[in-house]
């Protein structure tokens, strides 16, 4: 696999993660600031609607087919309560082809217009996206993957982390791994140089551009202007950062499909 497939394919779990993480279709339109969502009932009865009327012209799904893609339609997605839609189907355009549909209830030309929104709301709103099944792989071949390239460091500590974590965050946590780096973590062990040659070893407190402060193994507190030391944080995750560059599809679902198996 190329370079440009696998970051495609890294960029689609990094994007999955954030939805598995985030609330939803609501979620969504509640940040976007999105209007109510489409009645589900009434886009039902409006499809069996538009499918006989509509469809030979725009397309079994409203996307376009000889007629244009109402999905995309500026008149559609400006529409609220069948207030453009409605004029529409009932008086037709039949400069470009359209006939009206003038013995249409207002109930069936609301139904109607429920069904487009809905078509909408399932291209647009992301949070409605779900996640397919992606243990596709061999977790046999998995297992020999892991132990040959994770089993130093995660020999004991993955016991039951398929019971903990969905297949989604799963694989998210082993192609992103959190750095744990931030300013101000904790639990960052790190070592200072100072200017005399003397190195102390302890937890960072803070970093920045400008200071760096940290607690030594007897628990004193410390802290240098940035400039005047040399400071070495290592990298935990190292391994996974190699490892990135270097997977093929088959082993990211290998791998995945074996870390399932640990509950």
């Amino acid at each position: 696999m190329d370079r440009v497939n696998r970051f495609v394919l890294l960029l689609a779990v990094f994007a999955m993660n954030v939805l598995a993480q985030g609330r939803g279709g609501q979620g969504t339109r509640d940040f976007l600031g999105l209007g109510a969502p489409p009645d589900p009932v009434a886009a039902e009865r409006g499809e069996k609607l538009y499918t006989p009327n509509c469809s030979f012209c725009h397309g079994l799904k409203a996307n376009g087919a000889e007629g244009p893609d109402l999905v995309r339609s500026p008149l559609v997605l400006h529409d609220e309560k069948a207030d453009l839609i409605g004029p529409l189907i009932l008086q037709g355009r039949p400069d470009k082809g359209m006939p009206a549909f003038a013995s249409m209830t207002a109930s069936q030309v609301s139904d109607i217009a429920q069904f487009l929104h809905m078509r909408v709301e399932l291209a647009v709103n992301r949070g409605l996206y779900k996640v397919q099944n992606i243990v596709v792989g061999d977790a046999k071949a998995g297992e020999a993957y892991f132990n040959a390239h994770c089993k130093t460091c995660h020999a004991s500590d993955l016991a039951h982390v398929a019971t903990k974590f969905a297949p989604v965050d799963l694989q998210a946590a082993f192609l992103w791994p959190a750095s744990g780096r931030g300013r101000g973590a904790r639990s960052t062990k790190a070592t200072i140089t100072l200017s005399t040659g003397e190195k102390l070893t302890g937890t960072l407190k803070r970093i920045d551009d400008f200071d760096v402060s940290m607690v030594d193994a007897d628990g004193e507190y410390h802290s240098w202007p940035r400039d005047r030391v040399k400071v070495e944080i290592p990298d935990p995750l190292v391994g996974h950062r190699e490892l990135l560059a270097k997977y093929t599809d088959e082993d990211m679902h290998n791998l995945l499909s074996y870390l399932v198996t640990l509950k």
